[in-house]
């Protein structure tokens, strides 16, 4: 059974995982990770946007965008246990999906964090 995705509301959530120091930044979007402090099974995801995206409708199409993303890539690819803050940039919003959720997936592997065996269960005949 895959982990339930929480998500981080709070910015003291946010600081606590850019202390971290795990990032990658992708030309999609940045990925920052860390180990969660909470339920060990459960992956949180957090979002943001500055301005520097564009305006606040800008903004929230590109969160929007990113969420998308995370709910088909985190599932099947994130290590249980850690919080993720996924922070848009400027080509977020004209970035092929596709290659968003390429984005995404190598993001993962390079903070270090991507679930063991690459999201497949082992099947033992």
């Amino acid at each position: 059974m895959d982990a339930p995705i929480g998500r981080l509301k709070r910015r003291r959530e946010f600081l606590r995982v850019a202390r971290g120091r795990r990032k990658w930044a992708a030309p999609g979007l940045v990925l920052q990770a860390r180990e969660g402090a909470g339920n060990d099974a459960e992956v949180r995801v957090g979002f943001t946007a500055s301005r520097k995206v564009g305006n606040a409708v800008a903004r929230n199409r590109a969160k929007r965008r990113l969420r998308a993303a995370v709910g088909e890539v985190m599932m099947t690819d994130a290590a249980p246990g850690f919080d993720y803050v996924v922070i848009a940039r400027a080509a977020t919003l004209k970035r092929r999906y596709a290659d968003l959720l390429a984005d995404l997936k190598t993001a993962l592997r390079r903070v270090g964090a991507p679930r063991p065996n690459g999201g497949r269960e082992r099947v033992h005949g």
